[in-house]
């Protein structure tokens, strides 16, 4: 008889790897972000190769340092891709993805240190660290991740962090009212 030829669906593995299906958001800001570290990273480049061929002192190996100092400021100016879905919120570094369920979430606080930090910490032991700006800039990122941590309040879970969240709202709605009053005209 014939034989049967099956052929796999092109975007199929990826599919697999998606996202769960509903409702889910990204950090909309994140694709200028990764070029303005891309063209910082271009630019030191660029400025330390001109300067340094045009004092005659360019060599192979300066040039491999160059770059490599490049890559490293690429590295460090490398935002992380945050998304939230329904119950859930991820952040996608350069090496690794974390992930935390804001449905099951234990603790929510403010790190310390230079950049302020939002720390997500889920029942399974999963953390996730991010921008408070991210949350500010993308809305609905905010309405996913405020959803699922009241989801936590409800369930009892969310045993240290309310107070951090409700700093967080007082924030974002502040902004957000600053930001209407200025389209509107009304500062």
């Amino acid at each position: 008889m014939g034989r049967r030829i099956t052929r796999s669906v092109p975007g199929r593995a990826a599919a697999d790897r998606a996202e769960p299906p509903g409702k889910h958001a990204s950090d909309d800001g994140w694709a200028g972000d990764l070029r303005a570290a891309i063209g910082c990273a271009t630019s030191l480049v660029a400025m330390l190769l001109l300067i340094d061929g045009i004092s005659g002192g360019l060599t192979t190996p300066r040039a491999v340092l160059w770059a490599a100092l490049a890559v490293l400021l690429f590295v460090l100016l490398l935002p992380a891709r945050v998304t939230a879905g329904e119950g859930w919120l991820a952040s996608r570094g350069l090496l690794r993805e974390r992930c935390v369920q804001t449905d099951r979430l234990v603790a929510v606080r403010w790190s310390d240190g230079v950049a302020q930090r939002l720390v997500l910490r889920d029942m399974d032991g999963a953390r996730v660290e991010l921008d408070p700006r991210v949350l500010i800039a993308n809305p609905q990122l905010w309405r996913l991740l405020d959803a699922g941590a009241r989801v936590s309040l409800g369930r009892g879970t969310l045993l240290c962090g309310a107070t951090a969240l409700n700093q967080l709202s007082r924030r974002i709605d502040g902004e957000t009212a600053e930001a209407v009053f200025k389209v509107s005209g009304l500062e």
